[in-house]
């Protein structure tokens, strides 16, 4: 099973495709699924079947250590990563509910290398992907964008973080919530 740990922005998938149409129609430019819309707090990889007990109890501990109740996510802006000389992920950022995020990610990550997965490497930067840059053609256009728009996006009501299963397939990865842990 190929798995994430993520809070789920489902209720914001029409703000979430508006904040993508304002972007421009750029060559390279592939756009997510924004029903799949998510702030992923830590990919976990393949994982055994076996471990998925295990992974259970390490969550809803970490959910416990990191000490964040319901909260509201607020999304607004465009960033990218790596950086905008070089693009592959265009995103939404976190206006607010960013420091829950932080902790939630930090004690997730803290369970999860405890039981043998990989330890992140790179910062946490709490976002939702708005879309990948498969190549350069629309660069510039993509570019301007990000400088020059601080789009609102919307906000929701996180009351759980997810543990969710996602499929490859030929026209983009499916997902499947397999698990919730309460706030």
């Amino acid at each position: 099973m190929r798995l994430f740990v993520s809070v789920d922005v489902d209720p914001l998938a029409d703000a979430i495709a508006d904040a993508q149409h304002r972007l421009p129609d750029a060559g390279g430019l592939r756009f997510v699924d924004p029903t799949d819309a998510h702030v992923t707090l830590k990919f976990l990889g393949e994982v055994a079947p076996s471990q998925r007990d295990a992974l259970d109890v390490a969550l809803s501990t970490a959910v416990d250590d990191a000490g964040v109740g319901p909260f509201t996510l607020t999304l607004g802006g465009y960033g990218v990563f790596p950086s905008l000389d070089y693009i592959s992920v265009v995103w939404a950022g976190v206006r607010e509910g960013g420091p829950a995020l932080t902790r939630l990610h930090e004690a997730v990550e803290r369970e999860t290398t405890t039981l043998g997965f990989d330890s992140a490497d790179h910062e946490f930067t709490p976002h939702v992907t708005l879309a990948r840059m498969d190549d350069a053609r629309g660069k510039a256009a993509v570019q301007r964008v990000v400088r020059e728009a601080d789009p609102p996006v919307g906000s929701v009501d996180v009351g759980e973080i997810r543990l969710t299963e996602s499929t490859l397939t030929d026209d983009g990865p499916e997902y499947e919530t397999i698990g919730r842990y309460p706030l």
